[in-house]
Parts: structure tokens; sequence; C-alpha cells
């Protein structure tokens, strides 16, 4: 799991399109349907690139969360139109995370009064 956020932290740091990570759980169909749930990832993964973004990265975790993703978009409206679609399949519930690098909050912590 260090990996992942080193890897997350370091790409940031590199990066202008809005990025977002995205947490999601199972619903009791998605898991009653678990051995569905490579074809949906890339599923998802492709939703993401057809809306103009791109997929960082899609992990299988354990703990709070059952899967984490990683994703750029060109906006906010980009993503949240593909975890509308997605979430009205059933199969998952996301929470999304809006990420900033360092430096663009070290931006903003400049501006403050």
């Amino acid at each position: 799991m260090m990996y992942l956020y080193i890897s997350i932290f370091s790409y940031l740091l590199n990066n202008k399109m809005p990025r977002y990570i995205v947490l999601l759980n199972w619903t009791d169909q998605g898991i009653k349907n678990v051995k569905d749930t490579i074809k949906r990832a890339k599923s998802f993964e492709g939703a993401i690139e057809k809306a103009g973004g791109k997929s960082l990265g899609f992990y299988y975790t354990i703990g709070r969360y059952d899967m984490v993703s990683m994703v750029e978009a060109p906006n906010d409206e980009a993503i949240a139109s593909v975890l509308y679609s997605t979430g009205s399949l059933g199969n998952v519930r996301t929470e999304t995370l809006k990420a900033s690098s360092m430096d663009e909050a070290a931006n903003i912590i400049e501006k403050l009064t």
C-alpha cells in the first residue's frame, strides 16, 4: 500500500490535468457478481478514456474500500458523468477525492491572507 501512495504523490507532482482518487465499494449486487469485476473495471477505465481522461491505476484493496482508482479527467463534469453512469449500473458505490499536488497546494497557501 505504501508503494501506491508514493506512486500517487509522485504522479501528482508532475501532472496538470485534474486528478481524482476514486474509492469504490461493492454493493450487494456487485459482490454477488464478483466474477465479472475485472470486465467491469476495464469498462470503467474505458469510460474514463472516452470522457477525455486517463486511468492511472486500478487496485483491489483489503480494508474499508474494496477498490481504489487514480484517474485524471479534463474537468469535474467529465468525471462526474463517468461516476454517475458507473453508479447507475448498481455494482459499486463511489467516494471521490479531487487531488492536488504539493506544488498546487503551496500556490493556494501562498495566497492566504
